[in-house]
């Protein structure tokens, strides 16, 4: 995927510099014993010698090389990705859906994040929060992506993000609550299946987006669709559980089979169209 010096989104909020609770310690802490020492009884210049001993260290100051640079590589092209997403689909919500397009925001965090829907640790994987309408990724991610699941490349990346964009469409659309509600009245198999096909409506509108992206002169190539029809298969529930506990159990899906993510995606991505994003409510039972 050609992405740079092309447009970045504006809508990238970074959160991974945020620090932990600041320890009280070092000089203050140590005048602070010494005086409650004294209050005591005891001898001012005793107190001032054992002061320090009880005190705890001060936290040591965070070491410049362990924060990310401002402009490192992989949020510019998140950033880029996301401005996207933005382009096609403020494109295509006017003109095929009859709305606006309202844009989330993408937060950047590092091991656990706080959003609208909870606290959520970055073993959750990527994921949006219809609540406060943005969506959350660890970028360490990508590289359990490459790593565990064998699937790199840059596009395969941009399908992550693709998909959980295509959560927000699914929430402005209002089909995220239609579906909610459904579940609430069904019995617990019944209701997973429904959020399969919300998951795999999911995949369908990120094959939406790069149908439209590849338009782009020379920004994809069919390496690039490889690459993300390879995250989709690699990320299938049935993949997922083979690896972790070597049986799969169709009942405990909750994104869909390697082989149903990648039929929706290439199904998105062959017809461009979002209009025929009901077709997932409309088929058998995955």
């Amino acid at each position: 995927m050609r992405w740079r010096g092309r447009r970045a989104s504006e809508n990238v909020e970074d959160r991974r510099r945020a620090g932990g609770p600041v320890a009280v310690g070092g000089g203050l802490m140590t005048l602070v014993i010494m005086l409650v020492l004294v209050f005591l009884g005891m001898d001012p210049i005793q107190a001032l010698r054992l002061a320090p001993q009880i005190a705890p260290p001060a936290a040591a100051p965070p070491r410049a090389g362990g924060q990310p640079p401002a402009d490192d590589e992989l949020k510019q092209f998140v950033s880029v990705v996301l401005a996207d997403t933005e382009d096609v689909w403020s494109h295509l919500f006017p003109t095929v859906l009859g709305r606006q397009y309202l844009p989330p925001k993408l937060v950047l965090f590092s091991g656990r994040v706080s959003s609208a829907c909870g606290m959520a640790s970055a073993a959750v994987g990527p994921f949006y929060c219809p609540l406060d309408r943005q969506v959350y990724i660890d970028l360490a991610f990508y590289e359990e992506l490459k790593r565990r699941f064998g699937a790199p490349g840059d596009f395969a990346q941009a399908y992550v993000i693709a998909h959980e964009i295509g959560h927000h469409v699914q929430n402005l659309l209002g089909v995220s609550g239609r579906v909610q509600e459904q579940r609430q009245r069904l019995p617990e198999i019944e209701a997973n299946r429904l959020s399969v096909r919300l998951e795999l409506q999911a995949d369908f509108l990120a094959g939406v987006w790069a149908h439209h992206v590849a338009r782009y002169a020379g920004v994809l190539d069919e390496d690039d669709i490889r690459e993300a029809v390879r995250a989709a298969a690699a990320i299938g529930d049935d993949a997922i559980q083979r690896q972790s506990q070597g049986y799969v159990v169709p009942d405990a899906f909750t994104h869909g089979s390697s082989e149903q993510r990648v039929t929706w995606f290439l199904a998105g991505f062959q017809s461009g169209d979002p209009s025929q994003m009901k077709r997932l409510f409309e088929v058998a039972e995955p």
